[in-house]
């Protein structure tokens, strides 16, 4: 099922359009018009890209995201929902969706959307590991397997926090602004999701920080962002 998009969708008028916009680009298609069904699906098939509204009859879509994600911290997730609350953007990323629209939602953009999710998917499946390994001190992170120690033990991280400690780790000393963690992270060109961002960095370091209050590791730039450590700091 590499070129099948899975549709978790109960309005059929919303899951029929989407088919055959995703069908016009070339994609095979499966549906689910709840939550319990969608889930099952996705987590005993292998799909290209996961379209799942946030309002489900039965098991809700921020639960079904949630749970994929414990399985799945790979397949992007496009979130569906007639809410506009801010809240429920950033309740949505913060659980795992790569990307959120808004019903009522443009054709040309719902197909813009999707093309940059896969491309971004693509990128990091193919980019090249720099180092077979990043050590810094008792923290190793392993490129190639998206593995991470911390005293020789494994790190249960999710795709964002992943991602996020590659970038770090890969540039040390580095100053970014939660903007740049956005777009380089989350492909968001706009304003408006950086909680999302700060959220990410907590539970990161929750993760690696012997004491998160007092990070070693990840440094607060204040005024700008956030930055690595570098290995004069260790």
């Amino acid at each position: 099922m590499q070129n099948t998009v899975l549709i978790v969708e109960d309005d059929p008028d919303i899951a029929d359009l989407v088919e055959l916009h995703l069908h016009d680009l070339g994609f095979k298609l499966e549906r689910a018009a709840n939550g319990a069904e969608g889930l099952e699906r996705a987590l005993n098939s292998d799909y290209i890209l996961i379209i799942l509204d946030l309002n489900l009859p039965g098991l809700g879509g921020m639960e079904v995201c949630r749970r994929i994600r414990e399985k799945d911290r790979i397949t992007p997730i496009l979130m569906l929902t007639a809410k506009s609350d801010e809240v429920d953007k950033v309740l949505g990323l913060e659980i795992g969706a790569d990307d959120y629209m808004t019903k009522p939602f443009s054709v040309r953009e719902f197909s813009a959307r999707v093309k940059a999710l896969l491309r971004r998917v693509e990128l990091r499946r193919n980019a090249p590991a720099a180092a077979e390994q990043l050590t810094f001190g008792e923290l190793t992170v392993y490129p190639g397997r998206r593995k991470v120690t911390l005293r020789d033990t494994g790190i249960e991280l999710t795709a964002k926090e992943f991602e996020l400690l590659l970038l770090f780790a890969g540039n040390p000393g580095r100053a970014y602004s939660r903007q740049e963690l956005l777009d380089t992270i989350w492909g968001y060109q706009f304003q408006g999701y950086e909680h999302t961002v700060n959220s990410h960095i907590n539970r990161l370091r929750n993760k690696i920080e012997l004491n998160p209050s007092e990070p070693r590791f990840i440094k607060t730039v204040w005024g700008v962002g956030y930055r690595f450590a570098e290995e004069e700091e260790l």
